[in-house]
């Protein structure tokens, strides 16, 4: 038994757990389901691999960034709450429910695979890391009502994360086509719920709203229409108006925020020399994009040719779900608006559960997180540009702001009485997902399995008919618009 469950940690942990290796194993099964050549699967599978190796470098590129810039903000702001992190929150759960997490996340892979053969959901999630992040959610939610039946909490948690793994993907799927503009990927990200609210928030309030994309700069600005220049540069604004805010606030206690050496002093220990590691953040910020870009680029070179197999022969017309930087390319100025406005919200909503929620509820404070406000607010400027332009990529990112600030909130009730303090999940499916499985085992260990087995069948249920009738019938998000826009294409503003 002790073998049996080394292995399945092994698995999950260190081989599902790594995205690359993930990504590089289904292009391996695609190739060789396409009769490719020993050296070409090799070498396919690879270069897939390193591409979303390059992916989370430029990721981890961006976090360092603008880690110092919201610690920065929380410092000027005073501001005292909780910080929702996945990675910190799946690593303290992880030191309890790692083996169980274990078997969910294999077996939960396993049903997405039945799921994606048998019904009209065909779709691979590709997404390692929050697949973990999904099945440590589940086990600690469902351990809450069944902690004395662990057993039941595996086979109800594998269930549920198969299903979530091919439901929203399929949600998703009429903005994803109106963003790529074919029918070949899928999105594979926990931050779905927020990325469907931008769509449909562009799709009501951008009928006659340009992309983020056909921005008209002035002549003298021409440089600007280079994605990456326009994202450094507006970075080193921002950075440099905190910094220079954090250094009349803070004074000469602002200057740890950038590091400190091993005696404890800062590394950037002058007025001067921490005002230009604040303008280093921002350009690193923008190098870090850039890189995203890339290996977005180079997954998709093999990917998407290597899905045919899996698609013709493993599972017929499966497509792969994969991270949301896989969008980035389609609106690189949109990603920027979409990080911005969500932030935006993210502090409206902070000041919403401190007036208002926080006393009546007893909810705790969500103070907005750099990191999930760029990658998830990013995706939903995109998702918000592609069906109501540059204010669906404004508005679209402040709604998926509320979204990420107000769920977490609902599901820390839930962490905090299972014993952790301190964080929680950020993105907007774990939020929803987590608290209505939550809400159902509040009745008991009998109506907790029939509200689990009940959440999963209605969503299997009503993702199919969605795909039945609005995916693969070819409905377009914003329909109205994009007739306003070839029949008005200079009236539209």
């Amino acid at each position: 038994m002790n073998v049996f469950l080394a292995i399945l940690n092994f698995i999950g942990q260190e081989i599902l757990n790594v995205p690359a290796y993930l990504i590089g194993i289904i292009t391996a099964i695609g190739l060789i389901a396409l009769k490719r050549k020993g050296g070409q699967v090799v070498g396919g599978a690879l270069k897939a691999a390193m591409g979303y190796l390059i992916l989370g470098a430029g990721a981890g590129v961006v976090t360092t960034a603008l880690t110092p810039l919201g610690d920065m903000i929380l410092k000027i702001t005073g501001a005292n709450g909780v910080v929702p992190t996945n990675e910190v929150i799946t690593a303290m759960a992880s030191q309890k429910y790692g083996a169980q997490a274990a078997y969910i996340l294999i077996l939960g892979f396993l049903v997405m695979l039945v799921l994606a053969r048998f019904t009209p959901l065909r779709y691979i999630f590709l997404t390692g890391h929050h697949m973990v992040f999904m099945s440590i959610m589940l086990t600690v939610v469902l351990s809450w009502g069944f902690a004395d039946k662990s057993w039941l909490v595996v086979i109800l948690g594998a269930l549920l994360l198969g299903v979530i793994m091919v439901v929203m993907p399929a949600f998703a799927h009429p903005f994803m086509k109106k963003i790529t503009g074919d029918d070949t990927v899928a999105i594979g990200h926990f931050g779905t719920l927020g990325y469907i609210a931008a769509g449909a928030t562009g799709a009501a309030v951008g009928k006659k709203s340009r992309s983020t994309e056909e921005i008209k700069f002035p002549q003298g600005l021409k440089f600007l229409r280079d994605s990456m220049v326009a994202t450094a540069l507006s970075m080193v604004l921002i950075y440099m108006v905190f910094a220079i805010w954090g250094y009349i606030k803070l004074g000469t206690n602002a200057f740890v925020l950038f590091g400190t050496n091993a005696d404890g002093s800062a590394i950037h220990a002058t007025g001067g020399g921490f005002i230009m590691a604040a303008f280093a953040q921002a350009l690193q910020f923008g190098v870090g994009v850039a890189i995203i870009l890339y290996g977005v680029r180079t997954i998709l070179g093999e990917i998407v040719p290597a899905f045919e197999g899996i698609a013709n022969k493993v599972v017929p017309g499966a497509k792969p779900a994969l991270d949301i930087p896989i969008i980035f390319p389609y609106a690189a100025n949109a990603v920027l608006i979409g990080f911005l406005c969500s932030f935006a919200g993210g502090l409206v909503m902070l000041v919403v559960l401190a007036v208002w929620l926080g006393p009546a509820f007893g909810l705790a404070l969500i103070l907005p997180g750099m990191v999930p406000h760029f990658f998830t607010g990013g995706g939903a400027g995109v998702f918000g540009n592609a069906t109501g332009g540059r204010r669906g990529a404004a508005l679209g990112g402040f709604v998926n702001g509320l979204i990420i600030t107000i769920l977490p909130a609902f599901l820390f009730v839930i962490f905090s009485q299972m014993g952790f303090q301190g964080s929680t999940f950020g993105d907007a499916d774990f939020g929803w997902f987590g608290s209505l499985l939550g809400l159902g085992l509040r009745g008991g260990q009998v109506v907790g399995v029939i509200v689990s087995i009940a959440l999963g069948a209605i969503l299997v249920v009503g993702a199919s008919i969605y795909q039945r009738r609005v995916v693969d019938t070819g409905w377009e998000p914003s329909m109205k618009r994009s007739k306003f826009l070839e029949e008005h294409p200079v009236a539209a503003e």
